[in-house]
Order: structure tokens, then C-alpha cells, then sequence
């Protein structure tokens, strides 16, 4: 009696790097080719209200940062629980609770900042960009790759919110964070030379004009046109 046995040899594929060419894409495409702001045209109101200065349009980053990678991290985690006629509740709780936690941590250890950026880094739980990256990635791809998608789209965020703050409190108020620039260079050419500042650049009318010039340059380099 002969017996004939089928032995299944399961090949397993090799686990993906951690920062494979996928995953850098899922950082570096928000930097410039998927910008959040230039881009999708997302979270300009913050773009706009606290880029004045550098000191608090710095302490926003690293609190919108802070938010989107540990909500895409806790949705991502509990996607697979949420029930689907809930998720915007849910997430909505997720991002609140983040945000009032760096709300307090700012009211604890940096008061003067709390006191001139609480209302907008309350309003993180309303960005555009915060609730995009969970309903468009977080809630269909684990955690990891939900980290770095979060990751990557508050760089994205960020740069461009630094940028237009660098120039705003250069060319409106002379200095880059709190730094007399314009007085330390008049310094070097004698008394009788100075370097005058633009108030137009403290208005909301000097973070359009420098957002606008930014996104046209950033265009014109990519070759990004609207449909």
C-alpha cells in the first residue's frame, strides 16, 4: 500500500525594512511632491494667525507633530475595534485628549506661551491635516506605517510654518527669534545706517504674500499643476 504525502513548504517573504523606499516615501512625499499646506491646500489658518514670531510658530510644530503621529498611532492600533458609524466620534476624542494633554503641559512648563498660543493649539483638534491622516491612512494600515505617515505629514506642516515665520519676523520685526538681526547688521556699516523694517510682514496680508511665494516656487520647481 503506498501513501502519498504532500509536504506544503510555506516560503515567507522577507519583513520589510524598517525604513524601506515604501516607508521613506510615506516621510519624504509630504515634504514637498503631497505638501499638507502648499499642496492639499490644508491647516492654513495656523499658517496664517501664529507665524509671527519663530519662538511660537516653533512650539506649534512640535505640537501638531506630537498630536498626528500619536493619534495615527492610537487609531491605527484601534482600527480594527472601531465601529465604522462611530470612527469620527472616535477620533475626534483621540485627538482632543491629545491636544488638551499638550495644552496642560504648556500651561505647567511654559505659561507665557500657553497664554499666547492656547487658542490655536486648541483648535488642532479641527486641522484639516490632523483628521485627513487618520480617516485617509491611520484607519486601514498598522501602526508603524501609520507613525511614519503622521510623521511625515506634520514635517510637511511644520517646515513650511517656519518658513514663513523665519521671513515674517525677519523682514517685520528685525530680529529671528527675539535676535536684534537688523540692528546687529546696521551696527556694522556706522550710526548713520539702518535697516528698516516692513509692518506689512506682521499683518495676515505679509503671511499670504510670503505662503503665496512659497507655493510658487515650490510649483515651479515640481511642476504641480491643479486640475
Amino acid at each position: 500500500m503506498s501513501t502519498e504525502t504532500a509536504e506544503k513548504t510555506e516560503i515567507k517573504k522577507p519583513a520589510e525594512a524598517l525604513l524601506s523606499k515604501r516607508r521613506k516615501k510615506l516621510i519624504s512625499d509630504p515634504l514637498v511632491d503631497d505638501n499638507p499646506i502648499t499642496i492639499q491646500v490644508l491647516g492654513i489658518c495656523s499658517a496664517l494667525a501664529v507665524t509671527t514670531q519663530m519662538k511660537p510658530t516653533l512650539v506649534m510644530a512640535l505640537s501638531v507633530i506630537f498630536v498626528i503621529v500619536m493619534s495615527n498611532l492610537t487609531i491605527s492600533i484601534m482600527r480594527n475595534t472601531i465601529p465604522t458609524r462611530v470612527r469620527i466620534i472616535v477620533q475626534l476624542a483621540v485627538v482632543a485628549t491629545l491636544v488638551t494633554l499638550v495644552n496642560e503641559i504648556l500651561k505647567a512648563f511654559a505659561y507665557d506661551m500657553y497664554k499666547e498660543l492656547s487658542v490655536f493649539v486648541g483648535l488642532i483638534i479641527t486641522n484639516c491635516i490632523v483628521m485627513g491622516r487618520l480617516e485617509a491612512f491611520a484607519l486601514g494600515n498598522k501602526p508603524y506605517d501609520s507613525v511614519l505617515d503622521g510623521f511625515g505629514s506634520a514635517l510637511g506642516y511644520s517646515w513650511i510654518i517656519l518658513t514663513v515665520a523665519f521671513f515674517r519676523e525677519l523682514w517685520g520685526s528685525g530680529s529671528v527669534f527675539g535676535i536684534p538681526v537688523f540692528d546687529t547688521v546696521s551696527s556694522w556699516f556706522g550710526e548713520d545706517f539702518s535697516l528698516a523694517t516692513n509692518g506689512l510682514m506682521v499683518s495676515p496680508v505679509g503671511a499670504f504674500i510670503i505662503l503665496g511665494l512659497i507655493i510658487w516656487v515650490q510649483r515651479t520647481k515640481t511642476g504641480y499643476v491643479e486640475h
